[in-house]
């Protein structure tokens, strides 16, 4: 008999996950499908991370690791922030978990109780509402719009927050979009904030160092709010170690302290010779991030002006990350005579079929007009895919 908790049946699976297991199994069964589905940099870990991964090894750093992260690793973190970040933090205020969505769901977990409100613009990554969910809070969802590159207003924020607001997620660069947050918006949304003082910001700042347009902006730069922001930041993007499992997060000494107690329960320290790579990764020479920077911004360009030639799309120019979120509506209730496209599901589906493409559809991330198309793949990938893209439509009347 199965009887699953109920906080199970109201989970979703990961639509990304999921979009990427379909595309590998059909690959498995032989079929050429180009996979831009999946969140991750097509590039390799750079050598010299890879070769303090092997040193670790070697040294034998193959026991428990302290629960927050080495002491070492915590350092180079902390130096990281004030580098990068103009950001003071100590390294007792820094946990290292096993990734980004790690940190989040500690977070989350940490601070939300029943009936407290989260804030989640809209589109949003799609872990966010399901775990707030899991901690049984209440998603409040701000549905943002193309027009405003998928940016949430300061006037939106005003509206949403009620004396149950609990905490805001904001993720810039953002995923699916690519929208990034210049100083004056993020200076606005902090402006709304500064004046609800019992109001958290979980600022996922992941994709932080693929900005095509200036420098990135940290919540917890604005000097009013730091005791409230928790920054959650990884190396799996900039450094192409999504598969190492590493996001830390700086956070007010007793919130570490309590995600500190909750990962002791739930997975003890990340891994020991993942986090020696990454004490590397986080002191490299930045050329290191700059090249792969240069690649997704050519990427970009290459995309946008191809899905612009595809008639009935609509997009957004994104400044950031490695996806466009177009629009597709304009073909819902259109028919190639076998399938007729009722929402993004049926979209991403109908190019998974009909132009061997993988998709994520919108409805995963809170908007069910659009796709995600990640185009952290090769030039030659992305041209085909997107030429069989354009044939594919042509069939919808």
């Amino acid at each position: 008999m199965e009887k699953l908790s109920r906080r199970l049946a109201t989970l979703s699976p990961s639509a990304t996950v999921a979009m990427n297991q379909k595309t590998k199994d059909l690959q498995a069964q032989g079929i050429d499908i180009i996979n831009l589905s999946v969140g991750e940099p097509d590039f390799n870990t750079p050598d010299h991370v890879k070769a303090a991964g092997k040193k670790a090894i070697d040294e034998n750093y193959s026991f428990y690791t302290p629960v927050p992260g080495y002491p070492e690793l915590r350092q180079a973190i902390v130096r990281k922030f004030k580098r990068e970040n103009n950001l003071d933090y100590k390294p007792e205020e820094i946990v290292v978990s096993n990734g980004a969505k790690h940190c989040i769901a500690n977070t989350i977990m940490a601070l939300v109780d029943a009936g407290d409100e989260v804030i989640v613009p809209a589109p949003y990554w799609v872990s966010y509402a399901d775990l707030v969910k899991l901690a049984d809070g209440t998603n409040v969802i701000v549905d943002t719009t193309i027009e405003n590159d998928f940016k949430m207003t300061a006037a939106q924020l005003e509206k949403a927050i009620t004396p149950k607001t609990k905490a805001l997620i904001l993720c810039s660069p953002s995923n699916p979009t690519g929208s990034v947050y210049s100083y004056d918006e993020m200076k606005a949304l902090a402006e709304v904030l500064k004046k609800h003082e019992n109001v958290f910001i979980i600022a996922d700042e992941i994709y932080e160092h693929i900005n095509f347009v200036g420098k990135h902006v940290s919540m917890a730069s604005f000097e009013y709010l730091k005791d409230r922001v928790i920054t959650v930041n990884g190396v799996s993007k900039a450094y192409a170690m999504t598969g190492w499992r590493i996001g830390y997060m700086g956070a007010p000494l007793w919130l570490t302290k309590a995600c500190n107690n909750l990962q002791s329960q739930f997975t003890t320290g990340a891994s020991s010779i993942a986090q020696r790579a990454s004490i590397a990764a986080l002191d490299s020479d930045p050329s290191v991030v700059e090249e792969m920077k240069k690649a997704f911004h050519r990427r970009r360009d290459l995309v946008v002006n191809m899905v612009k030639q595809i008639p009935g799309v609509k997009l957004s120019i994104p400044e950031g990350a490695f996806y466009i979120f177009p629009d597709i509506s304009s073909y819902f209730g259109k028919s190639d005579g076998k399938t007729t496209i009722k929402n993004s599901n049926d979209f991403s589906l109908f190019l998974l079929s009909e132009a061997f493409i993988a998709t994520v559809p919108g409805s995963a991330f809170g908007n069910d007009k659009c796709i995600r198309i990640s185009y952290a793949t090769s030039d030659e990938k992305l041209v085909k895919a997107l030429n069989q893209f354009r044939e594919a439509v042509k069939k919808l009347k």
